[in-house]
C-alpha cells in the first residue's frame, strides 16, 4: 500500500497558490491523498470543486476534522500551499506542530528548509516523526554538469511550456502522458518541480532549488536516466514558470537540458497580469511562441488553454480562435482531454502511431 497522506491548503485550494494541493488531489502516484485541510471549503469534494468531477477525496475543515472523520492518523502531513512568500507564518507553524504531534511524518514542498529549522527539529524528535524537505538542492555529489548526451536521445522529447507561472503545465503534461499510456505507448515523464516529485515523479528534481551552474545537467541527466532504464517511446518534461518571465530562470535550463524535439504551450487566456506579479503584463501568445522558438531551435506544435475565469463557450470559441488565426491545434486537456495532442504527435512522429496498440 502507498503512503496515507493528508494535504494541508488553508483559504487556498482551487487557487494559485494551491497548485501543490490541487495537484495532487487530481493525481498522486506516491501517496493514497486521503483529504485536503481547507476550512472554507469543508464538506467539498475536492475533485467536484476544481474539475466538475467527484473524485471521493473530501475537504476537512482541520486536522482533527480529518482524523476524527477518518477514524485514524495518516502517515504523513503534506504542505500543499505555493505561495511567493515561500514560508510559514506562526498560524501555520502551529497547525504543523500539532499535525507533527498526531504522530504524522512533515512533507514540505517550500524552500523553508523544515530539516534546519530548530523547533521543527526538537518537536520530530521528540514525537518521533520525520521532516522531509522536498526541494532541498542534493548534495555536490549528486548533481550534474551539462554534458551533450542529451542529443545521444533517439526518442522524441516534448516540453510542455507556459506563458507565466501556475498555468497548469504539470498537469497538462501528465495527462499528456496517460494519454499515450492509453494508445499502448511507454511514456516517460520527466518532473522538475515540487509536486510533480510528490506525486510520485520518478525521474527529475526541484530545478529551481539549484544553482545555474547544474540546473541544465540536472535535467539533462533525468533523461538520459529514464531514456536509458525505461525503454520508453517518447519523454514528456514538465515546464517551469516561463521563459518570458523575469522572476524565473528555471525555463532556460529546461529548454537547453531537454533540447526538445517539439514543444506545447500552456496559455491561461483570462489572465492580464503574470501570476504574483501585478505590475507586469502577460506576454502575448505570439510574443512567447517567437522568444520559445528563437531559443530552443524547436517548433510550438499546439497550444492547451488554462480556463481560470472563462466560461464553457469562451473556452470553445478561444480554441476556435487560436486554431484559426494561429494554425496550431488547441485544446483544453481537462475540459476535452489530449486527443488532438496524441494525434499531432502521430503525425510529427510516425514512429510512434506505428508502435501504438491503439489510435485516438
Amino acid at each position: 500500500m502507498i503512503a496515507r497522506a493528508l494535504v494541508y491548503c488553508e483559504n487556498e485550494f482551487g487557487k494559485i497558490d494551491g497548485k501543490v494541493a490541487n495537484g495532487l488531489a487530481r493525481h498522486s502516484e506516491k501517496y493514497d491523498i486521503l483529504g485536503v485541510i481547507d476550512s472554507t471549503k469543508a464538506g467539498l469534494d475536492t475533485g467536484e470543486y476544481l474539475d466538475g468531477i467527484k473524485k471521493g477525496i473530501p475537504v476537512f475543515s482541520s486536522t482533527s476534522d480529518a482524523i476524527e472523520k477518518l477514524g485514524f492518523v495518516p502517515e504523513y502531513f503534506i504542505y500543499g500551499i505555493a505561495s511567493q512568500a515561500a514560508y510559514l507564518d506562526p498560524e501555520q507553524r502551529q497547525v504543523i506542530l500539532a499535525a507533527m504531534k498526531t504522530g504524522m511524518n512533515f512533507v514540505n514542498g517550500l524552500p523553508e528548509f523544515f530539516t534546519e529549522d530548530e523547533e521543527f527539529i526538537r518537536k520530530a524528535i521528540q514525537y518521533r516523526v520525520h521532516i522531509y524537505d522536498m526541494r532541498k538542492a542534493p548534495l555536490r555529489k549528486y548533481l550534474h554538469n551539462f554534458s551533450g548526451r542529451i542529443h545521444e536521445v533517439t526518442i522524441p522529447v516534448i516540453a510542455v511550456l507556459g506563458t507565466d507561472c501556475a498555468v497548469g503545465k504539470r498537469t497538462t503534461a501528465i495527462s499528456i502522458v496517460e494519454a499515450l499510456k492509453q494508445v499502448g505507448l511507454n511514456p516517460a515523464f520527466i518532473t522538475t518541480g515540487q509536486t510533480g516529485l510528490l506525486q510520485g515523479g520518478k525521474y527529475g528534481i526541484a530545478v529551481d532549488v539549484l544553482s545555474s551552474g547544474f540546473a541544465t545537467g540536472a535535467v539533462e541527466n533525468a533523461i538520459i536516466n529514464a531514456y536509458e532504464k525505461e525503454h520508453a517511446d517518447i519523454i514528456v518534461v514538465e515546464g517551469q514558470g516561463a521563459l518570458s518571465h523575469p522572476a524565473y530562470t528555471s525555463s532556460s535550463a529546461i529548454v537547453r537540458g531537454s533540447a526538445p524535439d517539439a514543444i506545447i504551450l500552456q496559455h491561461p487566456p483570462k489572465r492580464k497580469n503574470h501570476c504574483d506579479y501585478p505590475d507586469i503584463p502577460m506576454p502575448t501568445l505570439e510574443s512567447e511562441i517567437e522568444l520559445i522558438e528563437i531559443f530552443s531551435q524547436s517548433k510550438v506544435i499546439a497550444i492547451t488553454i488554462n480556463h481560470e475565469d472563462m466560461t464553457d463557450a469562451e473556452v470553445r470559441n478561444t480554441i476556435v480562435e487560436y486554431e484559426s488565426k494561429k494554425g496550431l491545434p488547441t485544446t483544453d486537456v481537462l475540459k476535452f482531454g489530449c486527443d488532438k495532442l496524441v494525434n499531432t504527435l502521430f503525425t510529427l512522429f510516425p514512429e510512434l502511431q506505428k508502435k501504438a496498440s491503439t489510435i485516438c
